[in-house]
């Protein structure tokens, strides 16, 4: 399935690419983003660019990856969204992030819930799990907002993480919330 342009009220998404390596590091290094993304660890741009050249490889292999999220009319990029493996049995875990100037404005679960529609009725995925560190209250209210319910509390590399799911028969119950692609 070759991926396309997601488009919701105020946004539009299309996979990452090489090309916005400056722009993503660039996000993925602001403390506000890093403090959870990455452990409040500041990755190098070569950890930025493993990570695009995964998304891409998966979006070959899989037909998902991670999506560059972008307003709706304008060039700068202020986010990312997208699907990826984790775990063992591999589950599906969605991703998100917006830049700290627009946080507060929904953006990250407007993202999200383009995600979880295509997640289901593209790709027929079963399962969404999203994952967060307990103190992360923001991403728990996306998780919430787009109607996914608590599943589970792991330990993964001596750190918390609490994990949220959502069913294809969840999503299908509500579906009406979700945005459509254009």
């Amino acid at each position: 399935m070759k991926p396309v342009e997601i488009q919701t009220e105020r946004l539009r998404m299309r996979p990452l690419t090489a090309e916005e390596i400056d722009d993503l590091h660039r996000l993925w290094v602001d403390p506000g983003v890093r403090k959870y993304l990455w452990d409040d660890t500041e990755i190098s741009r070569e950890q930025a660019m493993e990570v695009i050249a995964s998304s891409l490889e998966s979006f070959e292999a899989h037909g998902f990856g991670m999506w560059a999220v972008y307003p709706k009319d304008e060039a700068t990029l202020i986010g990312f969204c997208g699907f990826r493996f984790f775990g063992e049995p591999q589950e599906v875990e969605i991703l998100y992030g917006i830049a700290t100037e627009r946080w507060g404005r929904g953006l990250a679960t407007e993202a999200a819930r383009a995600m979880i529609r295509r997640g289901f009725e593209e790709h027929g995925f079963d399962l969404i799990y999203a994952g967060a560190d307990p103190p992360n209250a923001a991403s728990f209210r996306v998780m919430e907002k787009i109607g996914m319910r608590f599943a589970k509390r792991i330990h993964l590399n001596g750190l918390e993480a609490i994990y949220y799911v959502m069913s294809k028969d969840e999503y299908k119950l509500d579906s009406r919330d979700f945005y459509q692609p254009s």
